[in-house]
């Protein structure tokens, strides 16, 4: 009972922060999982506070056993990656923060292909506009170097496959790599 408490819990926190599910099955460990559950909910609730995280970024933290949080993902500003840790830090029962995030480089055409790639998953007329309209959108989209990687949590299968199909599209991608998870379902 308690376990599947537990996968829910998982579950739900995919769903609200776009985790990885292999990190957020790693941040529950068997000792102390009241503490955890309480600061995977304060750093979540941190980190989606940020005032420049947005849809060409992408988060994710795990919590070790004896409180360290190792933030991992890609940024595009340096200042998210500072102001990220700082916020992981700010958690009370954080004894340390491992900052593992990349800084993606400045390139103005990974700049470009950004903003194409955008436009076409999230066309005013295409059916993926519904994510649009959140304060951060669930599909989040990763440009280094001139391949994509979409990241995030959709709705439904063909969600991520329409995802998937409008970014390879965009002219000048060398690659498209699509990590999209469906609510609900763990990934493996």
């Amino acid at each position: 009972m308690y376990k599947e408490r537990l996968r829910r819990l998982v579950i739900g926190f995919v769903t609200i922060f776009v985790l990885t599910p292999g990190v957020a099955r790693n941040a529950f460990p068997n000792a102390r999982p009241q503490a955890n559950d309480r600061i995977i909910r304060a750093v979540t609730r941190e980190l989606r506070m940020l005032p420049f995280y947005g849809v060409f970024d992408w988060l994710e933290f795990e919590v070790k056993p004896d409180g360290t949080v190792v933030l991992r993902g890609y940024v595009v500003r340096a200042a998210t990656k500072s102001e990220a840790e700082a916020a992981a830090r700010r958690v009370d029962g954080v004894t340390a923060v491992t900052n593992e995030i990349v800084i993606l480089p400045v390139s103005p055409n990974d700049q470009r292909l950004r903003i194409a790639l955008y436009r076409s998953i999230y066309n005013f007329n295409s059916p993926l506009f519904r994510y649009a309209i959140q304060s951060t959108p669930s599909i989040h989209i990763i440009v280094n170097r001139g391949r994509a990687t979409l990241k995030g949590v959709v709705a439904s299968r063909s969600d991520a496959q329409l995802a998937y199909m409008r970014a390879r599209r965009v002219p000048g991608l060398f690659q498209v790599t699509n990590e999209l998870t469906v609510e609900g379902e763990a990934r493996s």
